[in-house]
């Protein structure tokens, strides 16, 4: 009989608005597998996450927890909604690999573009492209709003012809600089503050062959040189509106700028807003469920 290894489950009750974002650290941050499930009782939504690693020693079990309760209380603080609960138990599993890839297949993120996972040996269909992920980094990316919204306006202005330098701002596991190398883009350079984010977005990047067209750095956002076709950044509001001067100073005259990770409605208003005072004007604005993506156009001066 095997050994049984006792890993941690993490019980989180949210609003909605935060399901994304708190799957999306989960699963990149702590490698867990997340089950969600409608609470019917008061709207709320209630996330199930299952920790990859086994048999934590108490200190760092500590840590792990308090990250959490740090994230989801800074989350709640930024959103203004009420404080997620969470609740921490063990539970013991013989084969956690086969019940984590069950969770992962492969699934188009916009039209024409597959996010697969490392095990899978998917058959790309004619004129279909295909990024290839370890899931425990990149799954709760994929499956954003905001990062399917992101991709499309991307495609839009790589294809349409302001793919010659990209910069991807807070680039995580890189989803969105690979998707733009494969859509076209001549140069993207992807950067990220986190160095477990820089390590992941540059496996990714090797895994897909695109290192001759993306360069992933640690680079400080405000060391970056100027002069790119196209910004992207997929972050949260209010950390947008403090990058504003900058990321106007990264456009090149007449380049573009896509921002996402921002609510509809007041969210959405305030960084066109900003934006526009800055000289780029929003050109359109896409939706999805309650997230907006933006697409701007700085002015030829």
């Amino acid at each position: 009989m095997k050994d049984q290894h006792l890993r941690l489950k993490l019980s989180i009750c949210t609003d909605p608005v935060l399901v994304d974002p708190i799957s999306d650290f989960l699963l990149g941050v702590t490698e867990s597998a997340v089950e969600i499930d409608v609470d019917d009782r008061d709207g709320r939504q209630c996330l199930t996450a299952y920790l990859a690693e086994a048999d934590m020693e108490e200190g760092q079990r500590r840590r792990v927890i308090r990250q959490i309760g740090d994230y989801l209380a800074e989350l709640a603080q930024i959103f203004e909604v009420e404080e997620p609960s969470l609740a921490v138990s063990e539970y013991a599993e013989e084969d956690w690999g086969s019940n984590w890839k069950k969770h992962f297949v492969p699934f188009a993120i916009v039209p024409g573009l597959v996010v697969a996972p490392t095990w899978e040996q998917y058959q790309a269909a004619p004129g279909e492209r295909v990024i290839v992920m370890d899931p425990g980094m990149a799954f709760g990316t994929g499956h954003h709003a905001t990062t399917s919204l992101c991709l499309a306006l991307v495609r839009e202005v790589v294809e349409g012809g302001g793919g010659s330098r990209v910069l991807d701002v807070g680039t995580g596991t890189g989803i969105l600089g690979m998707a733009a190398a494969l859509f076209g883009a001549a140069r993207v350079l992807a950067i990220d503050n986190d160095p477990l984010a820089v390590a992941a977005a540059g496996e990714n990047v090797a895994r897909n062959h695109l290192a001759a067209v993306v360069e992933v750095s640690g680079v400080v956002l405000e060391q970056v040189a100027g002069g790119y076709t196209l910004v992207v950044a997929n972050i949260i509001h209010d950390t947008l509106l403090e990058m504003a001067g900058t990321l106007e100073r990264l456009v090149e005259p007449g380049g573009a700028l896509v921002l996402s990770g921002i609510l509809q409605g007041e969210q959405t208003e305030n960084i066109a807003r900003c934006f526009a005072g800055l000289g780029i004007a929003p050109v359109r604005v896409e939706r999805l469920t309650e997230w907006s993506a933006l697409l701007l156009r700085k002015g030829r001066g």
